[in-house]
C-alpha cells in the first residue's frame, strides 16, 4: 500500500511562510506599541483632526511596519541562503532591493514626517525627495523591459525601462499613495487590501515568491491596525505611506504585475484629479480632506464642492443616511478598494 508523500521542498516553503508570516505581524505589535510609548515622551504627537476636540495622537508610526517588513524579509533571506528548511537559494538579490527600497521610503518619509512641516516642503520638494528610493530596483536592472501595450504589441523598451520607467513608477507610486490619507484606518486598510490582492494573485500566476513578499506587508499592516484603527492610537504618517507606496512598485515591477498595480491604483487617480481640481481653486494646494467634526462626532463636508474622494464619501454617505461619522468614510472607500480587488483579480483571470 502506498503513501502519499509530500515533497520536503514544499513542506520547507509552507513552514518558511508561515514562519515569515507570524513575525512580521508580531514585530509590528511589539514596535508600533513602543513607538507609541516614544512618541508620547518626545511630544511628536499631532492633532485627529476629524474629532470635535482634536486629540493629540502619536505620529509617525508607519516606521514601524517598514523596520518590521524589511526585519521579515531579511529573515526570508536567512533561510534561503543557509537552506535550513531545504528550500533552494531564490530571489536573493530581489529580496535585498525589496529591503533597501522600503528602508529608503521609511527613512526619507519618517525625515518627513519629523523635518517637513518645520521646513514647509512642497509638494513638488516631497517629489524630489523621493527620488532615491527607485535606486535599489534601478541598479539590478529589476522587471522585464518587453511590455505588451496596446495598439502597439510587444515592445522593449531596453535601458529606458531600468533608468526611465523603473524611477517614475516608484515615484508615481511612493507619492500616490500618499495622497488618499488622513482618516482613521485609511491607509493601512487600503494598504492591506492592495497587498492581499497582490498575494493572491501571486498564488494564482505561479510567483509564490513575490505572494510570500506581498503577504508579509498585509501581515504587518494588519499588526497595525489594531493601533491605528478608530480611535487611532498613532498615525501612520509618511513613513507608512512613502514605504507602502514604494512596495506595491517594487512588486508591481517584480512581479511583473504592472496592469494590476495600475488597476488597484483606481482610486488614487482620481485622487490625483480632484487634487489638481482643488489646486485650481487654492493656489497654495491647502484644501484639505478632512471633514468638519460636530460634537457627536459625525461630520459634515468642509467644502460646498467634492475636492477629494473623502469628500465625496462624505456627501454621498450623508443622502443616503443622515449622518457620516469617520469610521462610514473609511469603511465606504475600503468597499470600494475591495471591489476594485476583486474585479482586478477576475479580470486576469479571465484574461
Amino acid at each position: 500500500m502506498s503513501t502519499l508523500q509530500i515533497p520536503t521542498f514544499e513542506i520547507g516553503e509552507a513552514v518558511l511562510s508561515a514562519s515569515v508570516l507570524v513575525v512580521s505581524f508580531f514585530i509590528t505589535l511589539f514596535l508600533t506599541q513602543r513607538w507609541i510609548r516614544s512618541a508620547r515622551s518626545a511630544k511628536l504627537l499631532g492633532k485627529d483632526l476629524n474629532k470635535y476636540k482634536n486629540p493629540f495622537v502619536p505620529e509617525a508610526g508607519g516606521i514601524a511596519v517598514a523596520l518590521a517588513v524589511c526585519f521579515s524579509v531579511q529573515i526570508y533571506v536567512f533561510l534561503k541562503t543557509f537552506r535550513l528548511l531545504g528550500i533552494p537559494e531564490t530571489h536573493i538579490v530581489e529580496a535585498f532591493a525589496i529591503s533597501a527600497t522600503v528602508l529608503l521610503a521609511g527613512f526619507i518619509g519618517f525625515t518627513d514626517d519629523i523635518l517637513g512641516w518645520k521646513r514647509g516642503l512642497t509638494q513638488f520638494r516631497k517629489v524630489l525627495l523621493t527620488i532615491p528610493i527607485a535606486i535599489p530596483l534601478m541598479v539590478i536592472n529589476a522587471g522585464h523591459s518587453r511590455m505588451n501595450l496596446p495598439f502597439f504589441g510587444l515592445v522593449d523598451f531596453g535601458l529606458i525601462y531600468p533608468l526611465l520607467l523603473v524611477p517614475v513608477g516608484v515615484i508615481g507610486a511612493t507619492n500616490g499613495f500618499n495622497l488618499l490619507a488622513g482618516y482613521n484606518g485609511l491607509e493601512a486598510g487600503m494598504g492591506l487590501i492592495i497587498f492581499t490582492a497582490f498575494g493572491v494573485t501571486g498564488l494564482i500566476v505561479g510567483k509564490y515568491w513575490i505572494s510570500l513578499i506581498a503577504f508579509i506587508v498585509s501581515a504587518s499592516l494588519l499588526a497595525f491596525l489594531y493601533f491605528n484603527w478608530y480611535p487611532a492610537k498613532v498615525f501612520p504618517g509618511d513613513s507608512l505611506t512613502y514605504s507602502i507606496g514604494s512596495i506595491i512598485a517594487a512588486i508591481a515591477i517584480l512581479g511583473d504585475m504592472e496592469r494590476l498595480a495600475v488597476w488597484l491604483f483606481l482610486l488614487y487617480f482620481i485622487e490625483g484629479l480632484l487634487y489638481f481640481r482643488a489646486r485650481a481653486v487654492d493656489k497654495a494646494g491647502d484644501v484639505q480632506a478632512f471633514g468638519v467634526p460636530n460634537e457627536d462626532g459625525s461630520l459634515e463636508m468642509p467644502y460646498e464642492k467634492v475636492y477629494d474622494t473623502t469628500h465625496f464619501a462624505i456627501w454621498f454617505l450623508k443622502k443616503l443616511k443622515g449622518k457620516v461619522y469617520e469610521r462610514d468614510v473609511v469603511l465606504f472607500l475600503l468597499f470600494v478598494q475591495f471591489m476594485i480587488a476583486i474585479s482586478g483579480i477576475i479580470l486576469l483571470i479571465i484574461m
